[in-house]
C-alpha cells in the first residue's frame, strides 16, 4: 500500500487483557502481561461464531485505510478487508486508527483483531504476524518536482548525484536504497504519505519514494509534484496483504478461502474504484507462505 512500512515504536499493554490475566494468574502475571494478554484473547473465528464485534486496525494511510469524517472505516484496502469479514459473518466492526509504527506491537498487545492496512509480506515481518494472502501487487513509485529538475529516475541516480530522499519510516525504501548505497543521512524517514508530499514541496528531499497509489493519493491536486516517469527499481513488486497474530493460522486459513472468490470480482473491483484500485495491482496469484521465504 502503501509501500507499507516496517513496524517500530513501544509495545502498548491492553488494560482490560491485562487485568483479565491478573485476575486469573495473580500479581505475578504483570512481568508477562503480553504473553497473558495473547493467549487469552479469543481468536477471530470465535468471535464471529460468538456474534462479538471484530476490532479492524489501520493508520491513516490513504487512500489504502483511513477513518472518515464520522471515523468510518475508509480506504480500498479496509473495504476489500470488511467486505471478506461480512462474508465470514461478520455483523459488527470497530475500527481502531494507530500510527503505522504501532500496528503490528498493537495487534500483538490485542489491541485489535486484525491489520487491514494495506501491509507489504516482508519475511522479517513474518516472524512477528501472520499474513493472509496478497490483495495486491504493487510497484515502486517515486514523487519529484514539477518537471523532474534533478533528472531523477533510479536510486542509483540518488546516490550518484548525492541528493536525499524521504520516505516512510521502515518502509522497504529504506533497505534498498542501504543497500544501493545511499548514505544514512540522505534517507529521510516519515510518519507517512501526507509528510513525504510535504517534503517535497518544502524542498527538504529531492525525491519521495512509495507506492504509486499513496503517493497520488497525497499529491492529489496539488501543484508542483508528479510521479517520476520512468523510475526503475531494483526490488520486486511489493505484494500488500491483511496481518493475524502468529497463533492465528485457523483465522488466516479461514479468511483466505473467503477471499479467494472476491479478489478481483466485479463486486471488489466497483468497491474500490474510486480509491485508484485497478485491475493492474490484482494479485499475481503468489501466496504468503513463499512470499514469507523471501
Amino acid at each position: 500500500m502503501a509501500d507499507r512500512k516496517y513496524f517500530e515504536g513501544r509495545y502498548a499493554f491492553d488494560r482490560r487483557v491485562l487485568l483479565r490475566g491478573v485476575a486469573a494468574l495473580g500479581m505475578a502475571a504483570l512481568a508477562t502481561g503480553t504473553a497473558v494478554g495473547a493467549a487469552s484473547a479469543a481468536s477471530l473465528v470465535d468471535k464471529i461464531k460468538n456474534k462479538e464485534a471484530i476490532r479492524i486496525g489501520f493508520s491513516n494511510d490513504p487512500p489504502w485505510a483511513y477513518a472518515g469524517s464520522n471515523n468510518e472505516p475508509l480506504g480500498g484496502a479496509v473495504v476489500i478487508a470488511q467486505e471478506v469479514l461480512k462474508k465470514m459473518g461478520v455483523t459488527k466492526i470497530e475500527p481502531v486508527v494507530t500510527e503505522w509504527g504501532s500496528l503490528i506491537p498493537g495487534l500483538q498487545a490485542n489491541r485489535f483483531d486484525i491489520i487491514t492496512d494495506s501491509m507489504f509480506i516482508l519475511p522479517e515481518r513474518c516472524r512477528n504476524v501472520l499474513f493472509t494472502d496478497p490483495i495486491a501487487t504493487i510497484p515502486t513509485a517515486a514523487a519529484v518536482a514539477k518537471g523532474n529538475p534533478e533528472d531523477l529516475h533510479s536510486y542509483e541516480d540518488i546516490r550518484d548525484k548525492g541528493l536525499t530522499m524521504v520516505t516512510g519510516a521502515g518502509y522497504r525504501a529504506v533497505k534498498v536504497a542501504q543497500k544501493v548505497g545511499v548514505p544514512d543521512d540522505k534517507i529521510m524517514q516519515v510518519a507517512g504519505y501526507a509528510e513525504i508530499v510535504q517534503a517535497l514541496k518544502a524542498g527538504r528531499a529531492a525525491i519521495g519514494i512509495g507506492d504509486p497509489l499513496g503517493l497520488r493519493g497525497a499529491i492529489g491536486d496539488q501543484g508542483g509534484i508528479e510521479l517520476a516517469d520512468p523510475f526503475t527499481s531494483p526490488e520486486k513488486p511489493g505484494y500488500a496483504a491483511f496481518a493475524f497474530p502468529l497463533n492465528e493460522q485457523a483465522s488466516v486459513d479461514a479468511f483466505n478461502a473467503a477471499m479467494k472468490g472476491y479478489i478481483g470480482s466485479a463486486e471488489m473491483m466497483a468497491a474500490v474504484a474510486k480509491y485508484g484500485y485497478d485491475k493492474l495491482l490484482l494479485p499475481d496469484g503468489s501466496k504468503a507462505a513463499d512470499l514469507c521465504k523471501g
